[in-house]
C-alpha cells in the first residue's frame, strides 16, 4: 500500500514588504525542493499576507521509511535556503 506524507512548512518572512518580494522567497523554496526531491509543493495558506507564508511539500511511496528519508532531506534543503524564516515543522501520513 502506498504511504502519503506531508509536510508543513510556515515561513516568516520579515524582509518582504509587498507580495512581490514574499514570492521571490516562496518561488524559489518551491522550484529547489520540486526539482531536488521530485515531490509536489504547494502555498497553502496566508497566501494574502506579505510576510508569512504555509506551504505543503508532499510525497508518495511504496514504504513509509522512503516517505520519511525524503521529507527530512527536503525539511533540511528548506533549513539551508530559508534559515530563520521557517518557524514551524510538521509533519502528516496518509
Amino acid at each position: 500500500m502506498a504511504v502519503v506524507g506531508v509536510l508543513t512548512l510556515e515561513l516568516r518572512i520579515e524582509h518582504a514588504h509587498s507580495l512581490k518580494e514574499k514570492r521571490h522567497v516562496v518561488k524559489s523554496l518551491k522550484e529547489r525542493l520540486r526539482n531536488k526531491f521530485n515531490v509536489s509543493v504547494a502555498e497553502i495558506d496566508d497566501m494574502d499576507l506579505h510576510n508569512s507564508a504555509v506551504l505543503a511539500v508532499a510525497t508518495v511511496s511504496p514504504s513509509r521509511p522512503f516517505a520519511e528519508n525524503v521529507l527530512q532531506a527536503a525539511e533540511r534543503e528548506a533549513i539551508d535556503l530559508v534559515g530563520p524564516m521557517l518557524i514551524r515543522v510538521e509533519v502528516d501520513w496518509l
